[in-house]
């Protein structure tokens, strides 16, 4: 379970294109330049969002990128399962049977309950997490994050 390049660009461009206050939008060659990616890489992940309809495109040649949608409605986990799915998959464990054709621990698996378990958690806290809190909370002190970051143990803490 990682968080893909697609995941973390696509969530990063997909915040810049809401924070810009340009009526005709971002272009390719802004959200390149202002992300540090290669304008081919911005286009297929700007495609991939306006297919989901996070954003739409803008006719002419200012024309660019502006959200289809409030970002207010669009919770972070909606948008990472757009980009590359959930982190953990159910099929996982049967594309994952070493040599067999399924796998060994397939009735009892204690590890497939950890990662269900955790999917489950993670959903929980991206479901009510959405693009508008990322927005609004610039301080990175993200307001829904903090009932979770205070459930960590204080040995945990830094």
């Amino acid at each position: 379970m990682k968080i893909s390049a697609k995941d973390e660009y696509g969530l990063r461009l997909l915040l810049r294109i809401a924070r810009s206050d340009q009526p005709e939008g971002m272009s390719i060659p802004q959200l390149s330049e202002a992300e540090g990616l290669s304008a081919s890489y911005v286009a297929k992940i700007t495609r991939l969002l306006r297919m989901q309809g996070f954003i739409k495109s803008t006719r002419g040649h200012k024309g660019g990128y502006i959200m289809q949608r409030d970002p207010a409605e669009i919770t972070v986990n909606e948008t990472l399962r757009a980009l590359d799915g959930a982190l953990f998959d159910e099929s996982f464990c049967g594309r994952h049977a070493g040599n067999n054709s399924f796998c060994t621990n397939s009735v009892d698996c204690s590890v497939r309950s950890l990662w269900h378990l955790v999917q489950l958690r993670l959903d929980d806290l991206l479901d009510n997490l959405t693009l508008a809190d990322l927005i609004d909370n610039r301080s990175r002190d993200v307001s829904p994050l903090r009932p979770a970051v205070n459930q960590v143990a204080p040995s945990q803490q830094s």
